[in-house]
């Protein structure tokens, strides 16, 4: 190996496509394509009663103080990603619906009018080509930032669930605001499942999980896990904040002893990745990854 620092490896880290059982569970159960009283997303009309934006009782479309202030402790650095995740546990939010043409009439002349206008779910593409779903703590933050979509309050759970039963795999929390909080997809399964969440980097079960896959190859002689820098994030006036980014959020060091070449470097961390792609707690507990190399000459040799 080189005599630096290191080279870092990335890619995303979401091992198997398919739901675990307990997520698809979660949602054939609780109804993932429903608002939080039961009614689905799809079918709605523009008209009548059910064009309305559904209301929790005494809602003045504000948002969640308790989401207000974890967002606030992150930006000036007293509070965590942990923390804003757990206030979301009990917060009302919005999900935008939108006019989406369900049916086409014959008009006049030949020309097609439109005959029946359902409601659809927002979803937007990601920099790196994953489907994410806006989500807004505010009515009037969701029509800042799209004037004609229509506000349906939810709890961020059924957010969740409907965000996994679309295929999405990241909330992004107020998108064109001041700031922006993207939960991840194992906070969001987390969120969905209404179970506390400890992020990939926190996380010592996780940690001991991935020094025991290293310990079958004799060339690594330590592994520790960091926070990524996809962690970090920025606010609108360019702060950067430990916390709300779209990752890669987990950060493994290999120390590995001197002498290897690019061929060996690159055959272990391809059985590595293979490894930790059959863990289930990676699979279901690290969103995106990067793996750096630290030569380990001044570290003891192991027996």
């Amino acid at each position: 190996m080189p005599h630096n620092a290191g080279h870092q490896h990335d890619y995303q880290g979401h091992g198997r496509r398919e739901l675990p059982g307990h997520i698809a569970a979660a949602l054939a159960g609780a109804g993932g394509a429903t608002d939080s009283a039961g009614q689905p997303w799809s079918g709605r009309s523009l008209s009548g009663d059910s064009a309305k934006i559904h209301n929790f009782e005494d809602d003045d479309g504000s948002a969640d103080a308790g989401y207000v202030a974890a967002i606030a402790a992150l930006i000036n650095g007293t509070g965590s990603e942990e923390d804003v995740v757990a206030s979301l546990a009990t917060a009302r939010v919005f999900v935008p619906v939108v006019a989406q043409l369900a049916e086409e009439a014959e008009g006049v002349d030949g020309l097609h009018a439109d005959k029946q206008a359902d409601m659809a779910l927002v979803t937007l593409k990601a920099p790196d080509g994953r489907t994410a779903m806006p989500v807004f703590t505010s009515a009037a933050a969701l029509e800042a930032w799209h004037s004609e979509a229509r506000p349906v309050a939810v709890y961020a759970a059924r957010a969740a669930l409907s965000a996994v039963s679309e295929g999405a795999q990241l909330l992004v929390m107020d998108p064109g605001s001041d700031f922006a909080f993207v939960v991840r997809r194992p906070a969001m399964w987390a969120l969905a499942q209404q179970k506390d969440w400890t992020p990939s980097y926190l996380d010592d079960q996780l940690e001991a999980a991935l020094v025991s896959t290293v310990s079958a190859f004799r060339t690594v002689r330590r592994l520790e896990t960091q926070p990524g820098g996809g962690v970090a994030s920025l606010t609108a006036d360019g702060r950067r904040v430990h916390g709300g980014g779209a990752g890669p959020e987990l950060r493994v060091v290999l120390f590995l002893e001197d002498g290897l070449d690019a061929v060996a470097v690159q055959t272990l961390l391809a059985q590595l990745n293979d490894a930790w792609a059959r863990m289930d707690s990676f699979a279901e507990g690290v969103d995106s990854m990067e793996v750096k190399l630290q030569r380990a000459a001044q570290e003891p040799a192991r027996h």
